[in-house]
């Protein structure tokens, strides 16, 4: 993914860790992301709501000391984070002391819209009445999220000074934008002592007792926390992401690990998704891109398109709405371009950097037309993208003119302003691009994978002129057509059976062997015997670790496993390239891929991490993590979607009615699997794949609707 290297103003950025996995919780455009104790102590951990920290410290301790964690674990929907701990030893209070291992500490919280409910519950499992003290430590900063990845300020607006009243402390902050920030937290039970920085609480508890204190935090005025409010909270939570989580098919097998990754993966995408006025979006990942984005919203719901067309819609529509309509170099903007980010804090506001309403991603436009294309093929929703037609029209156009700063026929980038990103593909790391000796190319930068992306749209907007009664079809085809044949002229590299990564502004191939080729093999571009040959590179040791594959071949200059985007695997980068084999016919190679990342999940409890180190897999060794990482990250949470579609070959064209299936492949393990639900046109068809000897069976579900018809290949 692109955005872990995205500077906001600088080069320099460093990313603030914590040092360890943070546990994250999300509302609609607020979340949390806390240690395993369930605090917020430092780092990148915090309350945030629209880019900015509003709870910047959250600590809980018994007796002046943290619990002793026993366990903690967030629901499988994502809703609800539960701690179990104990007490350490307490020193006598009024004479009584508290032996360790007496007390049972249970914090359960969730988040409501964009308020934080939490109960803390305390039972006393000790022979003896115990006095328990409780503290509660608290703070909010108020920084931007930029600020809170190591970016430095000039200077600052007014941090008020905290206000305790009773239950309650209220927090405020002036930006220097002119906005008054505030937020507030509040205790159902008043404390013995309590001023701006620390909550104490006496409690008494007999044998077996146990009492409850909740706590709410957010923005605006508090509201006193009762036990109903958060019994209601968290139904609400949990209502709201199962609700997204049931939209559209469900997979199922016969293998239980492949079972709980499918779960998990459509859990986190429930959770990253906000509803938001035109649709269902997915957010990027938390917790450094917990907003939308262009690049990640397009191709997480490409992956989840032919389960859940209402994600495309959502993106569609939104990103629609954000089409740029003039040229700002500070936003890389120019008319006709799609969004490639947008963010709502203060350093934004005042443009201290670009990323308000940022168009610095030079793929995010074509994937956009390519995306409206496959919706309308998926579902026939002819009247939404009617209504997009001149969003689609001023994009396409954008393709073949600003898209293409020196004319040369590629869509290339070159940032406007130092402010903004150096690198505008998906590999946005300022090494990301570079010739076969390690150096930095000059721009403008014309990357492969947009190139396919390109040619995709034209065919796309080909394809819907035909469906739209657009009398302009044969012009798109033929665009396509010819930046195919310049592309396998210009990025073939004969000798090396693959293609460079990318064209810089002297006319030079950066030549790299990179898996951004894998998009091409996506987008269909590739001759098929160029398609067999790169095909063959990338199933190679030098691409393939054992846990996906690589984003650059090993031995090449700058390659380094632990790097962002030179040796690292990128599940999501994996699928595409899956895909793309799929497509050329290498089922095989695609469903031992699939089984890769399958492993991958298991390592990291079935959720996929962004990215991870790509160094080689050994037996009865995991796989080495990436230090800094998004987790849930919407387009790794998708990658099994996509992974999973091309080994089954299924496609659907809903104008038709029909379900096409070729030469389907099941992963080592799954003997059978079924696809529940799928929307075809108002139709409902399912479908369940069987495993006999040598051969994968395809039949029609008992819940099918024979106006659907199942075509298959093989």
């Amino acid at each position: 993914m692109d955005e872990g290297a995205e500077p906001p103003a600088s080069a320099e950025e460093t990313i603030v860790a914590s040092g360890v996995e943070l546990v994250s919780l999300k509302g609609e455009e607020a979340f949390l992301a806390c240690d395993h104790n369930g605090d917020v102590c430092g780092g990148a951990e915090g309350f945030y709501e629209r880019d900015t920290r509003i709870l910047s410290r959250l600590i809980l301790s018994v007796g002046d000391r943290r619990p002793t964690r026993l366990s903690c674990l967030v629901s499988r929907d994502n809703a609800v984070f539960t701690f179990h701990g104990t007490n350490r030893a307490i020193p006598p209070v009024n004479g009584r002391g508290t032996p360790r291992g007496a007390i049972h500490i249970e914090r359960r919280r969730g988040i409501d819209g964009e308020r934080l409910f939490e109960r803390v519950r305390c039972t006393n499992f000790g022979l003896d009445q115990v006095m328990l003290p409780l503290a509660v430590e608290y703070a909010a900063d108020f920084r931007d999220m930029f600020e809170v990845r190591g970016l430095r300020r000039p200077r600052r607006g007014q941090l008020r000074a905290p206000i305790a009243t009773g239950r309650e402390v209220a927090f405020a902050y002036e930006g220097l934008d002119g906005v008054l920030r505030t937020s507030a937290l509040a205790f159902s039970e008043p404390p013995w002592r309590m001023d701006e920085t620390r909550a104490e609480f006496m409690f008494t508890l007999a044998p077996g007792e146990r009492i409850d204190l909740f706590i709410e935090a957010g923005s605006g005025e508090p509201a006193r926390p009762t036990r109903e409010r958060f019994k209601q909270a968290i139904a609400r939570a949990r209502r709201a992401i199962r609700s997204r989580e049931r939209r559209g098919a469900i997979v199922r097998c016969s293998d239980d690990g492949f079972n709980s990754w499918f779960e998990q993966s459509r859990a986190d995408l429930s959770l990253l998704t906000s509803d938001l006025p035109s649709g269902p979006y997915p957010f990027a990942g938390i917790p450094w891109f917990s907003t939308p984005f262009g690049r990640d919203g397009v191709i997480s719901a490409w992956q989840l398109l032919w389960l859940d067309p209402s994600l495309a819609r959502g993106v569609l529509a939104y990103l629609a709405g954000r089409q740029a309509q003039d040229d700002s170099r500070f936003r890389d903007s120019q008319p006709g371009k799609i969004m490639h980010e947008t963010r709502g804090g203060e350093m934004a506001a005042l443009k201290e950097v670009p990323f308000g309403l940022y168009y610095g991603g030079v793929d995010t436009t074509p994937l956009f037309v390519a995306l409206a294309a496959a919706y309308l093929e998926r579902t026939n929703d002819v009247g939404f993208v009617g209504a997009l037609w001149p969003t689609l029209t001023r994009a396409i156009a954008w393709v073949g003119t600003y898209g293409d700063s020196n004319g040369d026929g590629f869509v290339d980038y070159q940032r406007g302003a130092e402010t903004g990103l150096k690198n505008q593909g998906w590999k946005d790391s300022a090494d990301s691009v570079f010739h076969a000796d390690g150096r930095i190319p000059a721009g403008p930068i014309a990357l492969i994978e947009v190139q396919g992306y390109a040619y995709a749209a034209y065919l796309g907007m080909a394809a819907m002129s035909r469906r739209l009664g657009e009398p302009s079809f044969g012009t798109w085809e033929a665009a396509a057509e010819a930046l195919r044949q310049r592309v396998e002229a210009r990025f073939w590299m004969e000798e090396d059976d693959f293609y460079g990564i990318a064209i810089d502004g002297e006319g030079a191939l950066c030549r790299p062997q990179a898996s951004n080729v894998g998009h091409l093999l996506f987008c269909g571009l590739p001759t098929r015997e160029r398609a067999a040959r790169v095909t063959q590179r990338l199933l190679s040791d030098r691409f393939n670790s054992g846990w996906g594959l690589r984003t650059l071949a090993s031995g090449t200059a700058r390659f380094n496993p632990m790097s962002y985007h030179n040796g690292s695997v990128w599940p999501h980068d994996t699928s595409l390239a899956i895909a793309g084999m799929a497509r050329y016919g290498e089922r095989r190679g695609a469903a031992r891929l699939l089984g890769d990342l399958f492993k991958v999940a298991q390592n990291f409890h079935q959720r996929m991490p962004e990215l991870l180190c790509g160094f080689q897999r050994r037996a009865g060794e995991p796989p080495v993590a990436y230090p800094v990482t998004c987790m849930p990250q919407a387009w790794s949470a998708g990658s099994v979607f996509l992974a999973l579609q091309a080994c089954l070959g299924l496609s659907i064209d809903a104008q038709r009615r029909e379900a096409r299936i070729v030469r389907p492949i099941l992963p080592a393990g799954v003997d059978t699997l079924s696809v529940d639900r799928l929307d075809v046109a108002g139709a409902r068809l399912d479908l369940v794949f069987r495993r006999i000897g040598d051969r994968i069976a395809v039949s029609p579900g008992p819940g099918s609707d024979r106006a659907v018809s199942v075509v298959i290949e093989g």
